[in-house]
């Protein structure tokens, strides 16, 4: 039976068989679902509990792509950063890049209600006021203004189909 998965709501684990139990390995976590919630007015948000269960006690935030953030558990935070320190140092894009991606994240914690305090520069550049999107998007968490999300998805959905034939050139067995 290893190997198999066992999902919750909104986050799905890798589990393995240990003994008689079956245990959560860490590094395999889904996040799914999408959730609306509102910030406080200091600049705090609720994080599901599912997704807080799957980011762990302390997580990574960053500066997403689409002006949306990117939330990282440590174990997918280490994950990017080997990817992107391969990225050729000599090119300009790839030092553009890094710099925005790395110098804008900040470690964040949830405090005993389940509320994270997402740094001004974050919200700023994520355009968030009030309305929030907290979505799960397999390997990360993200967190859009509810407007730019809807403006977003709204494209994405018409062109769903489109998007769906062009993927299928990345050799992802689908």
């Amino acid at each position: 039976m290893q190997g198999f998965s066992c999902q919750t709501p909104s986050v799905w684990f890798k589990v393995g068989e240990s003994g008689e139990q079956y245990r959560v390995q860490g590094v395999a976590v889904v996040f799914i679902g999408e959730y609306l919630h509102t910030l406080d007015n200091k600049g705090r948000l609720f994080i599901p509990a599912r997704f807080r269960e799957g980011l762990g006690s302390s997580f990574i935030a960053t500066k997403g792509l689409d002006r949306c953030l990117f939330l990282y558990s440590r174990p997918e935070w280490e994950l990017m950063e080997k990817k992107l320190r391969k990225l050729p140092f000599a090119r300009a894009e790839a030092r553009a890049f890094t710099r925005l991606f790395f110098s804008g994240a900040a470690e964040l914690e949830a405090d005993k209600q389940g509320r994270v305090l997402l740094p001004a520069a974050l919200r700023d550049y994520a355009q968030l006021e009030k309305d929030v999107m907290v979505l799960g998007v397999s390997s990360r968490v993200e967190i859009w203004a509810r407007e730019e999300w809807e403006r977003y998805s709204s494209g994405a959905a018409a062109a769903y189909e489109e998007i769906a034939e062009k993927i299928v050139d990345y050799d992802l067995d689908l």
